[in-house]
């Protein structure tokens, strides 16, 4: 030990060195495993899944306890994957190429009416609680004496015509802010996202759809509360729109 080796040459410093280069090796092969949680396994654009890719490829089953009594969620988990079977086809027969809708654009869940599978129930506080919910269920969040109260104006579509009036806000209890407009089109109501919206000269301008398409706005399945799969899809009805929603949109600027 009087040359400071430990073993023949072996010193301290070259164990150190080996010991980081096979820690680091370790944590590579671990992050490399860990990130084939979700988009894994591999798979065609038809739905066939690509051959396995050997152990960096695969990740063990991780389960999350989720909040709120909801129970755990196990991923990778086959149920996750993609629904394949969806309304519509490749504009060119190559890989690559786009799809596009066959039946309605703004619910066949392609292009910027794409949507996720989330959860089938409310988002919720810390505490348990709802936290998105109409502002007539509640005297907690008013609007700003100083603010348009967008209650009883019209809402004007993209077309240019009326499709309804605002009945109520759904609006955010933590974030303490409107999340949604509900609007009553004289034959039913239709959440409409408020991020899409613009209060001008007494009437809600809302460009995403023509007024004949609030009809078919996703509906909630419970009254007074909003999933979040409900909410994906409705925003995804609306964004879809700026694409779908006239034919003028989906041509060519120039």
């Amino acid at each position: 030990m009087d040359d400071g080796n430990i073993v023949g040459t072996l010193d301290v410093a070259e164990l150190a060195l080996l010991l980081f280069f096979l820690f680091f090796a370790g944590l590579i092969f671990w992050l490399r495993r860990e990130d084939r949680r979700e988009g894994y396994p591999l798979e065609e654009e038809d739905g066939r899944l690509l051959p396995d890719g050997g152990p960096l490829s695969k990740a063990p089953t991780k389960t999350f306890i989720l909040p709120n009594g909801k129970g755990t969620h196990s991923v990778p988990h086959p149920d996750d994957r993609d629904p394949v079977d969806i309304a519509a086809k490749q504009r060119e027969p190559f890989p690559g190429s786009p799809y596009i809708p066959t039946g309605n654009p703004l619910t066949d869940g392609i292009g910027p009416a794409g949507y996720a599978q989330r959860a089938k129930w409310p988002d919720q506080d810390r505490h348990g609680h709802n936290r998105i919910g109409p502002m007539s269920a509640s005297d907690a969040i008013t609007i700003a004496p100083l603010s348009k109260d967008p209650r009883g104006l019209p809402v004007v579509a993209a077309d240019g015509k009326t499709a309804g009036t605002v009945h109520d806000l759904w609006v955010d209890h933590e974030e303490h802010v409107i999340r949604y407009l509900e609007v009553d089109t004289g034959t039913g109501t239709a959440l409409a996202p408020m991020t899409m919206a613009r209060i001008w000269g007494g009437r809600v301008l809302i460009d995403a759809i023509n007024a004949g398409d609030y009809a078919g706005v996703p509906q909630l399945s419970t009254a007074g509360e909003i999933t979040r799969d409900e909410e994906e899809r409705i925003v995804a009805y609306f964004g879809g729109g700026y694409l779908y929603a006239n034919q003028e949109r989906q041509e060519p600027f120039i």
